[in-house]
Order: structure tokens, then C-alpha cells, then sequence
């Protein structure tokens, strides 16, 4: 078969561990570990009962519509994805040509390079410094740079780079600067207000983590509206479907929601920070809904698989140069002491 070679050479994206439900303890891909909003399920529900006999809104409109509400922009600054790995896709396919280049800071999202891969593209990265910054060389401009992605918060740091930087970075940068932030519901600040402020900074969002939606698949970007006019042209027709579209809307609405979620999630994270560092490990200060755990002394891995021999997954990781730690999810507390008591016996 005639499968290109790009696709051929590339080793594609392994997601975390999906035991099917009820076999394990998931702290290992940054779910949320609470039910979403009620609000979410009474839209789903009536959203079947008004029938799926139809294609859906093909922009998602009444979700556009309460995203401009709750961040005070223009409706068409925002584009919907069937989660925000769709919307990454948009954006890699709408920028970045065959043979172009796209610049990832290291360790990251490991997707932001396969995207780059299926494209024919090619892709740089750039190292964080030892406190988790970027270095002046993420800025420099490069013949076929097209796109720049930064996660902020991080992944599996936690960490973030200041708003401040964020947009000198963009300045500075001769291309589109995607500031991905799959995590910022549980971050201090977001970077949503710089998107007026500067055309090449998009910001990518998704319900998956602090929504409780990892299974509805939804995401989102807010880009100045001659922009979103192009990646319409890029996204598949129908990207969000009539149910997604209506839990999506229903969920970013109930801000009473997420104030109470994201309240109880940082003060487990802050639990399950101070609980790792009091058994030795190297804890970067986190904002997002998991924290990088790093040993001085004791393996990793075998740490990975006596948590897992008990039925509590969480993330082994191995960035080679970068080196290897465990990526923890928030879970509930109960769940975040037992994972704590596991590792004071998986060390000792």
C-alpha cells in the first residue's frame, strides 16, 4: 500500500493508559475527578429529545455565543473543535505548510510534533531552562517558521510562563505564537485578553479538565476574526456534534460550577504537592491539575508499577536528555492519600 512515508517513519501519539471503568484509579491523563455540572446532562437531554435527525450548527453558534459571554470577546473571535487536539489540528494544517517548520518548547504536549509529522512538516524544540522558562533562542525568528505552540500551564511541569513574556515572545516571534491552555481553569491568570492585543497570539482551550468533559470531546480557540475565517476553511464540516455543542454550552455557563471545582482541585494539588516533597521529591510549584515528581535518588518506574500493582495509574514519563519523573493527577483527596501512602512504600 502506498502510505506516505512521513506516516510510515513517525512513531504517532500514545495516549495514557485507559483501563476500562472501575479497574484502576485514574491519575495518569488529568481528568477531572468529579461528575460535571447537572446543567451539562439536562442539555444533553434535551437536545436528544429535540431529535438528531439534523446536522448540527456547523460553527457551533450557541456555544460561540455564551464564550464570548463569559470572556467578554467578539462571538466570531471564537472557533469550536471536537476537543482541542481538533483544534490543534486546525491550527497545524491552516499554518504550517510541507517542509515548514513548527517551534515546541521540550518536554511538552508530545502531540505538537506528531502534528507536525502527519503535515510533512518539520518541527524544533527548544529546551526550558532549569526553573522551567524559556530561553531568547524560542523567539528568534527562522526561515519556515510558521507556528510557535507553548502549553501554559506546561505539561508535566505544571509550570507557567508570565503573561508579560507571553506577549514580547509573540512580538518578537514572525509567526503565529499558540498559547495552549488546556489547563489555565486552574492556573492564576489566562492569556485570553492578549489575543486583542496582538494578532499572532491564539489561545486554545478545552472542557476536558476542568469541566469534567474528557468523554463529550471539546475544545476551543479564541484568534482575531480574519484568522477564525481561515481555519473555518481548514476544520471538517460538522466538527461538533448536536450534543456536544448543547453540554459544552450549558457547562461553560454555570460558573458556579467551575468556581467550586476549581476551589476544591487546587486545594487537593496543594496537598498532594506538599505531601511528594515531604518524601523527597522535586516538586515544581504547579498550575494546572497535576504535579511533575522528581526523585534525586530513587527510580522512577518501579515507583510507576508498585502504584499500579495496587490499581493506581499514574504517569511514568521519560523525555531522554530532559530526564523521567511521574505525572500525577489531582484525584479527590481520599484518592491523593492512598496514592501518598503507596509511594512513602514504594520508596521505602
Amino acid at each position: 500500500m502506498n502510505v506516505r512515508p512521513e506516516i510510515q517513519a513517525m512513531a504517532g501519539y500514545v495516549p495514557g493508559e485507559q483501563p476500562r471503568p472501575g479497574e484502576a484509579i485514574k491519575l495518569n491523563t488529568n481528568e477531572n475527578p468529579y461528575p460535571a455540572s447537572d446543567k451539562v446532562f439536562e442539555a444533553i437531554r434535551a437536545a436528544c429529545e429535540t431529535g438528531l435527525s439534523r446536522y448540527p450548527n456547523a460553527l457551533g453558534e450557541p456555544f460561540r455565543e455564551a464564550a464570548a459571554e463569559v470572556y467578554g470577546v467578539e462571538r466570531d473571535m471564537v472557533l469550536c473543535g471536537n476537543g482541542s487536539d481538533d483544534i490543534l489540528t486546525i491550527l497545524t494544517r491552516t499554518f504550517v505548510g510541507s517542509g515548514e517548520l513548527l517551534r515546541l518548547p521540550r518536554p511538552s504536549y508530545i502531540l505538537y510534533k506528531s502534528l507536525a509529522e502527519i503535515q510533512g512538516a518539520r518541527s524544533e524544540e527548544v529546551r526550558f531552562d532549569g526553573h522551567w522558562q524559556l530561553p531568547p533562542k524560542f523567539a528568534q525568528p527562522k526561515e519556515g517558521l510558521k507556528l510557535a505552540f507553548l502549553p501554559n500551564p506546561n505539561s508535566p511541569s505544571g509550570t507557567v510562563i508570565p503573561k508579560r513574556t507571553i506577549l514580547e515572545l509573540a512580538e518578537q516571534l514572525p509567526c503565529p505564537l499558540v498559547v495552549d491552555e488546556a489547563y489555565a481553569d486552574f492556573a492564576e491568570f489566562d492569556c485570553v485578553d492578549l489575543v486583542a492585543k496582538c494578532e499572532k497570539i491564539i489561545v486554545t482551550r478545552t472542557l476536558s479538565k476542568a469541566y469534567s468533559l474528557a468523554g463529550l470531546r471539546f475544545g476551543y480557540l479564541f484568534a482575531q476574526p480574519h484568522l477564525i475565517e481561515q481555519m473555518v476553511k481548514v476544520k471538517d464540516s460538522y466538527n461538533c456534534d448536536a450534543l456536544s455543542i448543547a453540554g459544552a454550552t450549558a457547562a461553560i455557563l454555570d460558573r458556579e460550577w467551575r468556581r467550586d471545582n476549581r476551589r476544591k482541585l487546587i486545594a487537593t494539588r496543594t496537598r498532594l504537592i506538599d505531601g511528594m516533597r515531604n518524601l523527597g521529591f522535586c516538586v515544581p510549584d504547579s498550575q494546572a491539575n497535576f504535579t511533575w515528581n522528581v526523585h534525586p535518588t530513587i527510580p522512577h518506574k518501579p515507583v510507576y508499577e508498585y502504584l499500579k500493582r495496587y490499581g493506581y495509574l499514574v504517569r511514568y514519563m521519560d523525555y531522554a536528555e530532559c530526564g523521567d519523573g511521574l505525572r500525577i493527577s489531582v484525584g479527590t483527596d481520599e484518592q491523593i492519600d492512598i496514592c501518598l501512602k503507596l509511594v512513602n512504600e514504594a520508596i521505602r
